[in-house]
């Protein structure tokens, strides 16, 4: 791919023409991904340390990245700059730890001087290098090539295409890690306990949910008209129905209402057993909050009812709850 001409480019024919290079830069590694991935993931899921991630300048950059994804999916990470390392910093790494050095040319002298140390301690080391011939690759015990056939850059001189690919192929690994450690939706959020996904996590439903006098109930044998009154006074949209016992046997919304007078003439004498959702999804006090969220996303409901285990109803949840909350 040949280098567009600086003085002859318009700006969108540049912008275009740099996404054409990078996006080819992440390309090409595809066919660099083998037994290297393999051995990189099982000598991280083996260690009983962190993974350090280190590298100069723009590397540096892109090493801050790898390393706080690693983190959040996961992997505990630490990003050690390899200039201060010589000055002290390298006591950060331990026996038990996993160092990951990114050098394009793959002859950063910073990096080189921490190799003694990483190799007296006996560290793995993975190396994320553009020649697979340097000094780096060649102490490296796991080497990813992430070299490009040219910079986006048309003096060819700022790291662009290279620092992408570097960074496409940690994301690579990280995202390969999380999969191999099971790491759920729900360990995401605990790594992200500020804003809208944190607050997920660190709310229940039973946090949140209406309680006691505010909560509509009815018995199953009510009258349809009596529970529209209900659901008119309590302003939530519903009502929840239960049998004799008091154990939920389903519910009444506003469009069960909608689609009953649609479908009945006269609703004097009906029984709102006879005309309710039966069944209808629930939750618990002990869920989290996100997971209420997504069960109303994914069924389309306004609010859940909340049971406990004997399907008594001790509250219920509603979509203005999770919002006022900050969780939908």
């Amino acid at each position: 791919m040949a280098t567009i001409q600086l003085n002859l480019a318009t700006p969108t024919e540049l912008a275009k023409s740099v996404l054409d290079i990078e996006a080819k830069s992440i390309t090409e590694l595809k066919g660099r991904i083998g037994e290297n991935l393999t051995q990189a993931l099982d000598t991280i899921i083996k260690s009983k340390g962190r993974v350090i991630v280190t590298g100069m300048g723009k590397s540096g950059h892109i090493g801050r990245k790898i390393a706080a994804t690693l983190s959040s999916t996961g992997t505990p990470a630490y990003f050690l700059h390899p200039a201060e390392s010589t000055h002290g910093d390298s006591g950060v790494i331990t026996r038990q730890d996993v160092v990951i050095a990114l050098s394009n040319s793959g002859e950063t002298s910073e990096l080189l001087n921490l190799l003694p140390l990483i190799k007296r301690f006996e560290v793995p080391l993975i190396a994320f290098v553009g020649k697979t011939t340097s000094t780096l690759a060649n102490r490296a015990d796991i080497v990813f090539d992430v070299s490009v056939e040219q910079e986006a850059c048309p003096l060819g001189k700022a790291p662009t295409a290279s620092t992408t690919a570097a960074l496409a192929m940690g994301d690579a690994l990280a995202i390969c890690l999380l999969q191999k450690r099971g790491f759920s939706a729900e360990d995401f959020l605990l790594f992200h306990p500020s804003g809208s996904l944190g607050k997920g996590v660190l709310y229940t439903v039973g946090d949140l949910m209406i309680r006691g006098d505010e909560l509509p109930l009815a018995d199953e044998n009510t009258k349809f008209l009596d529970v529209v009154k209900i659901i008119s006074d309590k302003k939530l949209g519903c009502v929840i129905l239960t049998d004799e016992n008091g154990k939920m046997t389903g519910v009444l919304t506003d469009g069960d209402i909608r689609r009953i007078l649609m479908k009945h003439l006269k609703v004097d004498e009906l029984i709102t057993k006879d005309v309710m959702t039966k069944n209808p999804k629930t939750t618990t006090e002990k869920a989290l909050a996100v997971k209420a969220l997504a069960l109303m996303e994914k069924y389309s409901i306004t609010s859940l009812a909340v049971c406990d285990e004997e399907k008594r109803p001790t509250g219920i949840i509603h979509i203005h709850n999770l919002l006022r909350a900050g969780v939908a």
